[in-house]
């Protein structure tokens, strides 16, 4: 496969062993959205069923986002069977990306919020530009985090950390990322990301593939996971539910400050 039209919302690549995935929305920074997670899935598939794809490398189009996070008009447009199926299929991506046996790298090139924060911790490594940033917003809009968020932002930094980023919704740099271990090595200039993600990827292609599958696997046996997950998507439904979500979301798309008195619960 030598490539994919650009006008797809997933530009796919093959260079040599490493197939690159571009995540193409650049007029909503990348959110993601039940089309995204249908094309990730499909490319997750490729990728198991191909022994000379030995690593992946993930991305955003444009130079501001990685992933923004949710669609949020299509979220909460949903009913709530459809708002909490949607967000059973995004955790079971993440969970198969992160499970594949093949190594993926995560290379954050802008903002990586909500779900692109989720999809970049459901990644094997995670190699950052100077001015990528980082956060679980959601507590702001009444939501919680629905993609992973809340069980593998602790186990990647800490409950201490993970809960002060999630509770105050505040987003941290690449500097702070690093220094809180979320990243595989100190940021780099925004415009040797690709390249030094593609150098990283190639020299884990190098490497024995049953090795690297094995590693992984030894380093996700993580008891209570899917668990965890499953508990999350249940918490995560309720909350987009709820009054505050839909005055967090209207009071985003106003611009305005929320006022969560308003809220049913």
């Amino acid at each position: 496969m030598d490539g994919q039209r650009d006008d797809q919302i997933l530009v796919v690549e093959q260079r040599g062993s490493v197939r690159y995935l571009t995540l193409n929305r650049p007029e909503v920074l990348n959110a993601l959205n039940a089309e995204i997670f249908a094309a990730l899935e499909a490319e997750m598939s490729g990728v198991a069923a191909d022994p000379g794809t030995r690593a992946v490398v993930v991305t955003g189009v444009g130079d501001r986002a990685f992933s923004a996070g949710a669609d949020l008009d299509e979220l909460m447009g949903l009913d709530p069977v459809d708002r909490r199926a949607l967000l059973e299929r995004g955790q079971r991506v993440f969970r198969t990306m992160e499970t594949l046996g093949t190594p993926v790298i995560a290379a954050v090139n802008g903002y990586a919020l909500g779900g692109g924060f989720e999809l970049a911790l459901a990644c094997s490594l995670i190699v950052a530009a100077e001015r990528a940033q980082f956060g679980l917003p959601e507590v702001g809009l009444g939501l919680i985090p629905g993609y992973g968020g809340t069980q593998r932002l602790p186990r990647a930094v800490g409950p201490q950390a993970a809960l002060k980023l999630m509770l105050t919704g505040e987003r941290v740099d690449a500097t702070l990322a690093h220094e809180l271990g979320l990243l595989s090595q100190a940021p780099v200039p925004d415009h040797e990301l690709l390249e030094t993600a593609g150098r990283l990827a190639e020299v884990i292609a190098g490497k024995s593939p049953r090795a690297a599958g094995l590693i992984l696997k030894a380093v996700g046996a993580r008891s209570g996971l899917d668990a965890g997950l499953a508990h999350e998507t249940t918490l995560a439904a309720l909350a987009a539910a709820s009054g505050d979500a839909a005055e967090g979301v209207a009071a985003f798309r106003e611009k305005r400050a929320p006022d969560f008195g308003r809220g049913a619960g």
